[in-house]
């Protein structure tokens, strides 16, 4: 089996340290998003709170020695599933950023762990619009 993707939009951001997670970044960035999605955007609102699904573009390709890894914020090795780690079997980052303004397809968010120029592949609401 194969899959495809193509990113629908990348990561802007002028910041050169990135934090390792999202859980701890307060780097302000923009998701540049493709015109052709544009529609697709329009019940996104300063204030939400949005997953963002991302290739790890830079990550070397995934070999056994990833299977247990030692996170920075852990004194032990886990394993590779229970862990945020860019080195994974299939190179996806998921983040939940705050959004902090939108205009036409761009997104300015908070909370950015992605490095400029990365792929997005989806963004996803943390609740969705309509739920009170």
């Amino acid at each position: 089996m194969s899959i495809e993707m193509n990113p629908i939009g990348y990561v802007s951001t002028d910041v050169q340290e990135i934090p390792r997670s999202w859980k701890v970044s307060d780097v302000v960035g923009s998701l540049k998003i493709d015109e052709a999605y544009l529609e697709g955007l329009r019940e996104i609102r300063p204030g939400q709170k949005i997953f963002v699904i991302f290739h790890f573009h830079k990550s070397p390709e995934f070999s056994e020695k990833f299977m247990r890894i030692k996170p920075p914020i852990y004194d032990k090795k886990v394993g590779v599933f229970s862990s945020h780690s860019p080195f994974r079997p299939n190179p996806i980052g998921m983040s939940l950023l705050e959004v902090l303004d939108i205009e036409a397809t761009t997104i300015r968010v908070k909370g950015l762990d992605m490095m400029d120029g990365t792929p997005i592949l989806d963004i996803k609401p943390e609740s969705d619009p309509w739920e009170g």
